[in-house]
């Protein structure tokens, strides 16, 4: 049975990378994965929005991509070693700091795709979601991650399980069982979803053999990151479901 995430909604489905931030120039004062780039990505019509999951100092799971500050502030501090106050004013000038918690109410019309970042996140975030299941995704790298972090939703009283979608493992295995044209039924099972790359290090993983695993299998595939509109219709042409896109705004006027 089909998971209410991917329930009710059109195909392709179009995913917004951690939001919507559309630069001016080089120039913008917002930053991914805040309050204003997911606003602006629902403004866009992103029914979908894509993000990461870390802990802070203070134990509070915040959407935010990369280990460290440097890249987005230029702090070279680990986001774990800051609390969650701090951030806040960090983030206070560059469309507001979320955690979970405040996405899911702030945006009660949109569907998370959630990446847990780190282990430390996945039992603290289950307990975040066990209200929002139906509208939630949870993927990691780490499949030990993910599948932690389902329990502990589950263990929080969640009615049903989020939605997932399998990490490094699963993909591994269902892109050699795909090759090798044998079943990848136990590999994906208890999985809605994978998404990829259309090739990694050169090789490449959106092929005709994985998709029709998946879909022989009940599990969707959706293809990260994609900008160009005409390399989301080929994608979507070739059988893709979604579409993981920091341009939300360009993928849903090519796409919907």
């Amino acid at each position: 049975m089909t998971h209410p995430f991917l329930s009710g909604s059109g195909r392709p489905r179009v995913f917004a990378h951690r939001g919507l931030v559309v630069s001016e120039g080089d120039q913008t004062t917002v930053w991914e994965n805040t309050a204003a780039a997911f606003a602006a990505a629902h403004a866009a019509g992103a029914e979908y929005i894509e993000t990461d999951c870390r802990v802070t100092a203070d134990g509070d799971v915040v959407l935010f991509h990369d280990e460290t500050l440097q890249r987005i502030a230029g702090d070279p501090r680990a986001v774990s070693s800051v609390r969650t106050r701090e951030l806040e004013r960090l983030f206070s000038g560059h469309g507001g700091l979320l955690t979970v918690a405040d996405a899911l109410d702030a945006f009660p019309d949109s569907r998370f795709n959630i990446d847990v970042k780190t282990a430390e996140a996945s039992v603290p975030l289950g307990a975040v979601l066990a209200p929002h299941a139906d509208r939630v995704l949870v993927t990691s790298f780490s499949d030990r991650s993910r599948l932690t972090a389902l329990r502990a939703t589950v263990d929080a009283g969640a009615e049903i399980r989020p939605a997932t979608s399998g990490g490094r493992s699963v993909i591994a295995r269902l892109r050699a069982l795909s090759a090798a044209r044998l079943s990848p039924a136990r590999a994906l099972r208890d999985v809605d979803a994978v998404q990829i790359p259309e090739a990694h290090r050169g090789i490449r993983l959106f092929t005709p053999s994985l998709l029709r695993a998946a879909r022989s299998n009940g599990v969707e595939v959706h293809v990260w990151t994609i900008n160009d509109p005409n390399d989301m219709m080929r994608l979507v042409a070739d059988g893709a479901d979604g579409i993981v896109t920091d341009r939300a705004d360009i993928a849903v006027d090519a796409l919907c």
